[in-house]
């Protein structure tokens, strides 16, 4: 089996044991409570806006996608959602504090990259088979993970979604985001 397909399925419970590792180590003296919620905001924020422009079809655990989405954040970088991911790690990481914080932050962001350098690679595998030089053109355009400084002009003019259903769309991340920081004051305060 290819290892990229493990993670990709799996990408939902591969940070299971980054999340635990940041909650064992959470600490109560940390003075940077506040920047860590304004980047978890932000990391939920650009990936709200981007399932917004591609919808429900983000939570699949098959490599893929009925169009070519270069609307909205598509624009400035080609996965936005996982640009969202790291900065919503970050923010927790930030959040929790830790005994020796840039360790923690080096081998959380580490372990996002590894994983997302391997899932991005077999989804672009995929995209350039599924839409040719449609994709390879977007591809030459729009970086992977580093946004442009302005969108990229594309066709793409589809609409995001309704804000309720972005919500429901997005309900599983908010759940876990709420679980982690809820995991995180009960270690900082009772444990």
């Amino acid at each position: 089996m290819d290892i990229r397909n493990f993670f990709f399925k799996n990408r939902s419970f591969t940070p299971i044991p980054v999340a635990l590792s940041i909650i064992y180590f959470a600490q109560s003296d940390n003075n940077y409570i506040l920047f860590g919620a304004i980047t978890l905001l932000l990391g939920e924020g650009i990936r709200m806006w981007s399932v917004s422009y591609a919808g429900g079809e983000t939570r699949t655990t098959k490599v893929g996608a009925p169009s070519l989405c270069t609307a909205g954040p598509y624009g400035f970088v080609r996965n936005p959602i996982y640009v969202g991911n790291m900065l919503m790690y970050l923010g927790i990481v930030i959040i929790a504090g830790s005994p020796n914080p840039t360790l923690m932050i080096i081998t959380t962001m580490t372990f996002f990259l590894i994983q997302y350098s391997l899932i991005i690679s077999l989804e672009e595998e995929k995209l350039s088979e599924l839409f040719g030089e449609e994709y390879n053109v977007y591809r030459k355009n729009v970086r992977s993970i580093i946004p442009r400084i302005y969108r990229w002009k594309t066709n793409d003019n589809r609409s995001p979604l309704p804000f309720m259903k972005l919500i429901k769309t997005e309900k599983r991340t908010l759940q876990n985001v709420m679980f982690i920081l809820t995991l995180i004051i009960i270690r900082i305060n009772y444990l």
